[in-house]
């Protein structure tokens, strides 16, 4: 496979020209324009951050991309999935109170949020993998597979489990709706918190399979019985069923991957990614540290294999910050000037992009053209 293009464009601004008009000429140039948007649904997915986390995107990023869209004739929507974890994103009304208290509205973007996979993360559809290994058939938000075209705005950052968090990360698991995310953390079953169950019997009325039974006001799973759906995860009003988080980070990014892959085949899609405040976890987590190195700039490509090569190699050759967490710890050992690898020594973000080459969703050869 030939080398795709990456485009590129570092941080500096003029008096002519701010960081959102540069940001313009950066899709512009690397050929955004060439979709036909006119009278087309375009989601946009973006990680509208944590409540407390400071380092996610700033919305007017996305009503950079959201007016690029709008100026031809497109339809777009800023969206997300509900997170597998208890936080402020784990239903749809906590998840849009969180967006807006981080400043993604309509009036600030110029576009509506759409959770995709609904109020309590059960709206779904089930898409093949062409090509999948772990995953034959993906549950991924089902306004994610409604839009006509695919936009992605990534923060791209460290993580703990995946090594960076960058587009395939963006797409495969934030795609996926709260069963598909504990289908990509888990190899096992959800299990009960008896400690916080009530007895409900929300999470009983929704297995299809029987597998809930409830005993002296505690839910049990029977394991035998369970096919490992999630539901019951997002029906719970006291975040007593939890996945097992079981998997390896290996075959997380391997799933990541063909998640994406799920997500991406039969349309149109192209990938922004900027390299800012780059943390050294995700931004779901409710705090950010002290970046790892310095602020770098904006890539945009429609092979996300490529574009995530190109930013991890970005900040890789850049030096870490003072008194940074990679800082701090590179003295103890690791793969030469990887930042994500001392920041997360159990991972090993260069399974995701192979994968995903392997599965033909890019090529981790790049051409970077600067503007």
């Amino acid at each position: 496979m030939p080398a795709s293009k990456v485009y590129f464009a570092d941080f500096h601004a003029s008096m002519n020209e701010n960081l959102q008009q540069k940001l313009t000429r950066l899709l512009k140039t690397a050929g955004m324009g060439k979709i036909d948007f006119d009278k087309k649904f375009a989601a946009i997915k973006i990680h509208f951050g944590e409540p407390g986390n400071l380092a996610f995107l700033r919305p007017n990023w996305a009503k950079t991309v959201v007016d690029f869209i709008r100026e031809r004739g497109g339809k777009p929507f800023l969206t997300d999935c509900n997170t597998l974890y208890v936080g402020g994103r784990k239903n749809a009304l906590d998840h849009l109170d969180s967006a807006y208290l981080n400043g993604f509205s309509p009036f600030s973007t110029g576009c509506h949020c759409i959770i995709a996979d609904g109020l309590k993360g059960t709206d779904e559809a089930l898409v093949p993998v062409e090509g999948g290994k772990y995953v034959k058939e993906a549950k991924i938000g089902r306004a994610m597979m409604d839009a006509d075209i695919f936009i992605t705005l990534t923060h791209f950052k460290g993580h703990e489990a995946t090594g960076f968090g960058g587009t395939l990360k963006n797409i495969g698991m934030g795609c996926g709706s709260r069963a598909g995310k504990m289908e990509m953390h888990s190899a096992g079953k959800p299990h009960v918190l008896h400690g916080h169950c009530i007895g409900c019997g929300m999470c009983q009325k929704i297995c299809a399979h029987s597998a809930i039974t409830i005993t002296e006001k505690k839910a049990t799973i029977d394991h035998a019985k369970c096919v490992g759906c999630g539901r019951c995860i997002g029906v719970c009003p006291r975040d007593a069923v939890d996945a097992a988080n079981d998997e390896s980070n290996d075959i997380l990014n391997c799933k990541i991957a063909e998640y994406t892959k799920a997500v991406v085949d039969g349309r149109p899609c192209f990938h922004i990614s900027l390299v800012l405040d780059v943390s050294p976890n995700c931004d779901c987590h409710a705090e950010n540290d002290v970046p790892i190195v310095p602020n770098v700039g904006m890539f945009a490509s429609y092979d996300p294999i490529a574009l995530d090569q190109a930013c991890a190699d970005a900040v890789n050759a850049m030096p870490a910050n003072p008194d940074s967490y990679v800082h701090e710890h590179a003295s103890h050992g690791g793969h030469a000037h990887d930042h994500f690898h001392y920041a997360h020594p159990d991972t090993n973000w260069v399974v995701a992009l192979d994968h995903g080459e392997a599965l033909g969703l890019g090529t981790r050869q790049y051409e970077l053209v600067k503007i």
